[in-house]
């Protein structure tokens, strides 16, 4: 059930100079000790804190003497929790949608021994030094294009864009049949379309991109500049308003939504939006297309709501348990597959039209063809702050700030923060 707890408000702590006792295992879930798990999660318009109570519900009712405790991070969001959390001797036993990075690596449980975290999807993308810190439920896809059929339609858009080329083009076309091509906004989203526009295409040539960038054996000038020159044509052609910078995320979904704009660049967690929506244009989907004919690109994606276990937790086993339950049972897995639009091989749910041409996309994609967006996961990160600077930059792009300028501030920062 959800349980109020006062957190004590303290400035955010460094997490790997924090000294954690805890590693010590406690009774499994089958026993009768009393246990209390607390779960850390993401709450959103989706994954509300009703969902996550009835998520849970059938665990506790086969394990009487487990009470699994639903922690809201509130508007701070998780990532900024945890580290204030650990800092206030409050950490949760179990975290809920935070993709371990060498940082907090040192505070997890190494779930190594466990079968349904090693064998889980993306889990070896995932691993640190071969040490598996987490186990998810599915994939979730990022570099993604939705599309208005009826706009496409009336355009004279027949097929959809395999080419970055063929993307631009299509753009005009949409343009001139009096469309608003591109949707996108303020917030994370400006820098989003960016890296699906780009990303894609330069790990299919650089897939050891972000060890690279990370060490400065790459420069963001070289491998984004395609990119970063295709989306100021884009603003520069009108394709991409400079008002978006004033859009906020529900405004930009629900214009989508409503039939207002041709193209809106989001994870495939919309298709979940969608099928919740009262009302909705004819909308499908597209993988971001490659720079180059008849290259694969790869796809952007992250595991869906990866759980981890703290190291200071006192009831590791119990959550070790809980966790199997999240990431294996049938029901479990679909519930929570269906209601953020996410996909794994084995696990079903009843789809809309739209879920059906992504589970296309996932089964057209190859295992390695998978790649971390934003700062990254596993061994594959960015410094941090990478994607706030991108954003940051990629604004500025849309009001007014040349390409090159960009590519050179991009390359300036890496400079100021590679290792």
């Amino acid at each position: 059930m959800i349980k109020g707890r006062h957190l004590t408000a303290l400035g955010i702590a460094s997490v790997a100079s924090l000294a954690l006792a805890g590693c010590a295992s406690s009774a499994p879930a089958d026993s009768d000790e009393k246990i209390e798990l607390s779960m850390l999660v993401n709450v959103t318009p989706n994954l509300t804190e009703e969902y996550w109570n009835d998520l849970v519900a059938p665990f506790e009712k086969a394990h009487e003497n487990i009470d699994v405790v639903i922690q809201n991070p509130g508007a701070e969001g998780v990532h900024a929790a945890v580290p204030r959390l650990l800092a206030a001797g409050d950490a949760p036993d179990i975290v809920q949608s935070m993709a371990p990075t060498t940082e907090i690596a040192p505070e997890l449980v190494d779930l190594s021994q466990y079968d349904w975290a090693t064998s889980g999807p993306l889990a070896e993308q995932y691993t640190i030094d071969g040490n598996y810190y987490m186990a998810g439920i599915g994939v979730q896809l990022q570099s993604l294009f939705f599309y208005n059929k009826t706009a496409f339609a009336e355009a004279g858009i027949a097929e959809t864009p395999t080419t970055v080329d063929e993307l631009t083009e299509a753009l005009g076309k949409l343009k001139a049949a009096g469309w608003t091509p591109v949707q996108t906004g303020g917030d994370w989203m400006t820098s989003h379309t960016l890296q699906t526009l780009g990303l894609p295409s330069i790990i299919a040539e650089y897939p050891d991109w972000f060890q690279e960038m990370s060490a400065g054996e790459l420069t963001f000038g070289d491998t984004y500049k395609q990119a970063v020159d295709t989306y100021a044509e884009w603003v520069a052609e009108g394709y991409i308003a400079k008002e978006a910078l004033g859009i906020k995320y529900p405004d930009a979904e629900q214009a989508f939504l409503s039939g207002k704009t041709a193209v809106y660049s989001m994870g495939s967690w919309f298709a979940g939006t969608q099928a919740n929506a009262a009302e909705s244009a004819d909308i499908g989907v597209f993988r971001a297309p490659a720079f180059d004919a008849g290259t694969q690109p790869s796809m952007g994606a992250n595991i869906a709501s990866p759980y981890s276990i703290m190291k200071s937790s006192e009831h590791q086993d119990a959550a070790a348990d809980l966790i199997e339950y999240l990431v294996t049972d049938q029901d479990a897995v679909s519930s929570q597959l269906a209601v953020d639009g996410n996909f794994r091989d084995g696990y079903e749910y009843e789809m809309t039209p739209l879920g059906e041409e992504l589970l296309a996309i996932v089964a057209d994609t190859p295992g390695d063809a998978y790649t971390p967006t934003g700062n990254g996961y596993g061994e594959r990160t960015l410094p941090s702050e990478y994607s706030n600077e991108l954003n940051t930059q990629t604004q500025a792009l849309i009001g007014g700030t040349s390409a090159q300028e960009m590519l050179d501030a991009m390359d300036a920062w890496f400079l100021a923060n590679a290792n």
